[in-house]
């Protein structure tokens, strides 16, 4: 059976480079034919040793993954839906900006947190992506883009780990892919634009902190415990008390000196002042104390099983300037690829149900109780 190189970061192509009898300095030249150049035809990476080659035929191979669509918003922001077998699909995204290009990669083939407001972990759950198929994201996008431009010069600057899935639960896979992306002599990403965002997954903040810190974003989308339960099942299992904290252990390795939280405004659920000032409470003199944190406001983009709303625009500019009012870095995330479904939260694909988690969950919309001003972040 031929392995896929692209299942490996460069000391794992180091490794199995050494089991071909060959040098190191070999498979950095071959991880720079795949990643820089996104070569996957051994024959034409021409100052690889004949001998090289043929080894590397007979054993290896370079799988990417197979496009299913692809589509293209009116901003720019293109959209893939990747084949991953057994009826199941991944999406990725490509957001074009004046001063970067970002790529929101997939972890999972669908999702099992179940977050109420997000349409991939309404689809359920099958299973983790591989490194490769991970990697494979980023290896056909910026190639394609390239190819597109007419320019050998990288077209994606930033990676977020932002697609289908939580990424710390497929940590295993998660590490090598990131560090293939950090690599100088593959993507080149900096650490700084390499983010992993995570609805909370307390023990793997901390095992990526020592495998491979890149930027956290946390999604928090809620001041309290108890409306945070709601939204983000996970939060039963790991509070707010546990999640700052893990933050706060975070920022001793993170390349950047904040963590940004994710708040995905809902209509009269999260998005009162009444909220901000909790929010602003829990981070001033909760768990969150000291912590330096950058907001980042995502209004809502709905879809049928939810049973949830959009904030008003007039709403999250309220709530944005009482966090910024209060010393807080905050921003509104630009809705971009709603119209090609590939805004925050759609990422959906052809996911097929096998943890039956829709009927697991109880999926049917529950109105979720607005909290008022006066709760405060239970201590734990």
């Amino acid at each position: 059976m031929h392995v896929n190189l692209l299942d490996f970061d460069r000391d794992g192509l180091i490794g199995h480079c050494a089991s071909l009898g060959e040098k190191s300095f070999r498979a950095t030249q071959l991880f720079r034919w795949l990643h820089q150049r996104g070569v996957s035809d051994f024959s034409q990476m021409t100052d690889l040793a004949q001998s090289l080659r043929q080894k590397l035929a007979l054993s290896s191979c370079v799988q990417g993954l197979k496009p299913i669509s692809q589509h293209q918003s009116n901003d720019g922001t293109i959209k893939w839906l990747f084949d991953v077998g057994d009826g199941n699909a991944i999406e990725t995204v490509f957001i074009p900006e004046d001063d970067r290009g970002t790529l929101c990669v997939s972890s999972q083939a669908g999702c099992a947190v179940g977050c109420r407001f997000c349409s991939t972990g309404h689809q359920g759950f099958s299973r983790n992506l591989s490194t490769g198929e991970i990697l494979a994201q980023l290896w056909h996008a910026e190639h394609f883009l390239r190819q597109r431009q007419g320019s050998p010069e990288r077209v994606i600057s930033n990676v977020v780990m932002m697609g289908m899935g939580e990424p710390l639960q497929n940590h295993q896979a998660l590490v090598p892919a990131l560090r293939a992306m950090l690599d100088d002599h593959g993507y080149g990403i900096s650490r700084r634009r390499l983010t992993v965002s995570t609805s909370g997954v307390v023990p793997m903040i901390d095992r990526l902190a020592q495998d491979c810190p890149v930027a956290l974003a946390v999604s928090l989308h809620a001041p309290t415990d108890a409306l945070r339960d709601q939204l983000v099942p996970l939060n039963k299992k790991y509070p707010l008390s546990e999640l700052l904290a893990a933050c706060h252990r975070y920022l001793e390795f993170a390349p950047r000196d904040f963590i940004t939280f994710e708040y995905c405004m809902l209509d009269g659920v999260n998005d009162t002042l009444e909220h901000a000032r909790a929010l602003i409470e829990l981070m001033h003199h909760g768990a969150g104390r000291g912590l330096n944190a950058k907001f980042n406001l995502i209004p809502f983009n709905p879809f049928p099983a939810s049973g949830l709303r959009r904030s008003t625009a007039s709403a999250v500019q309220r709530f944005a300037q009482h966090l910024q009012d209060q010393g807080f870095v905050t921003t509104v995330r630009k809705t971009r690829g709603d119209d090609i479904d590939a805004a925050c939260g759609q990422l959906a694909g052809d996911v097929k149900d096998r943890t039956d988690v829709s009927r697991r969950m109880n999926r049917s919309p529950i109105p979720i109780a607005v909290q008022k001003s006066e709760t405060r972040p239970h201590e734990h």
